[in-house]
């Protein structure tokens, strides 16, 4: 029998896909058998390896797809899950952060000895209440009462920033939303000062804090109704820009129709960060009697929320000629308001959030009145 022909013979038992004791006892006779055969064929001992490797090479390469083995010679090199991490580790804490969370302006803490509350009183008719006397108030921090330092009922200067809603759904109501303020500035105090921001896709700064009135009613006529509503984006940048204030006392008066649809910012974030800003933010809801989208359908509950965190006011209006009026109101509330001044108990700078109450201690005779003041403040560090 010629050596090809034992090729033949050895290499189908292997294609069988039998154990691979029955291949590599093939293979051992298939090398002994060559082996002795080199002693009496005229043929060098080299070229007799080069057929055995030649040989095997067959066997073995009919055979792989066969099977699905893998050469013991091939080399994989897999990291170690050890490295891996370390490889994460090593990745700067910053570049894991979403981008809304990068940008976040740093929390605003109550610096000064003296934490000062504004604080609007208001009957069961929503009309505003004045008249009352420090006696009249009690202030708590947690659950630990605090002596009011200050008390002031007087129209304070007050820095002020309108953000107005100029999306696409606003075309059938931006005449009324214009007039709307045009009379809320007519409540300003001399020293008063203002800026402006309108938003749709996303805010744009118009105006930047100016004591003219008519330089904030001159840009607001060029204001055109388009696209989407970046609700949350403009408050936020509201609270960033209100960093410029001149005055200790901050507002915010938002005009919108409806909920938010296109910001960057979510809800969570903008009321974390309404409550670590010292601005009061008051809105003017213009909604629909049928909600269309979901996120109209939750926009007066935002804004109450956000509203609330602060110490402002929302109010809601169905019918657009009532906007004057509303904005004439929230005029009138916040240049007479009362502010209540006290130092902490709890002198430790830890940096942490700390609640605040106000309850009233009405002379008697009143109706039941409700109350509206920040809810807290952040401790300095």
């Amino acid at each position: 029998m010629s050596f090809m022909d034992e090729r033949r013979l050895s290499c189908p038992v292997a294609l069988t896909g039998k154990s691979g004791m029955v291949r590599r006892w093939n293979l051992r006779v298939l090398q002994r058998r060559t082996m002795l055969r080199g002693r009496s064929l005229p043929l060098p001992f080299s070229l007799s390896k080069i057929l055995l490797m030649l040989a095997v090479s067959a066997c073995l390469g009919a055979e792989l797809p066969a099977m699905g083995q893998t050469d013991v010679n091939d080399v994989h090199v897999v990291p170690r899950p050890v490295e891996k991490a370390k490889a994460e580790e090593d990745v700067p804490k910053e570049s894991m952060v979403s981008p809304s969370l990068k940008t976040q302006i740093r929390p605003l803490k109550i610096n000064a000895d003296l934490v000062l509350v504004p604080v609007t009183i208001t009957d069961p008719m929503n009309r505003l209440v004045t008249g009352l006397e420090k006696e009249n108030f009690q202030l708590f921090e947690g659950s630990a009462g605090q002596e009011i330092k200050t008390f002031s009922s007087e129209d304070a200067p007050v820095s002020l920033g309108v953000i107005f809603d100029s999306s696409g759904s606003m075309s059938s109501k931006m005449d009324r939303a214009k007039d709307a303020v045009v009379e809320f500035f007519k409540t300003a105090n001399p020293q008063d000062e203002f800026f402006m921001i309108t938003f749709s896709d996303e805010p744009e700064v118009v105006s930047d804090f100016t004591s003219s009135v008519d330089d904030i009613q001159g840009k607001l006529v060029f204001t055109v109704p388009r696209r989407r509503t970046a609700l949350l984006d403009a408050i936020y940048m509201g609270i960033t820009k209100m960093r410029q204030a001149k005055y200790g006392k901050k507002a915010l008066l938002i005009i919108s129709d409806g909920g938010d649809n296109h910001s960057r910012y979510t809800e969570g974030e903008i009321k974390a960060l309404v409550k670590e800003a010292d601005v009061m933010v008051y809105a003017i809801g213009i909604y629909d009697r049928y909600f269309p989208t979901e996120e109209e359908r939750l926009g007066p509950a935002l804004l109450g929320e956000i509203a609330e965190l602060s110490g402002g006011r929302a109010f809601t209006v169905e019918n657009p000629n009532d906007l004057a009026d509303v904005a004439t109101k929230i005029g009138v509330e916040l240049r007479n308001q009362y502010v209540l001044g006290y130092r902490p108990q709890n002198g430790s700078r830890d940096g942490k959030w700390r609640k605040i109450k106000v309850k009233l201690l009405p002379p008697k005779g009143l109706p039941p009145l409700r109350v509206y003041a920040r809810t807290g403040y952040y401790a300095p560090e």
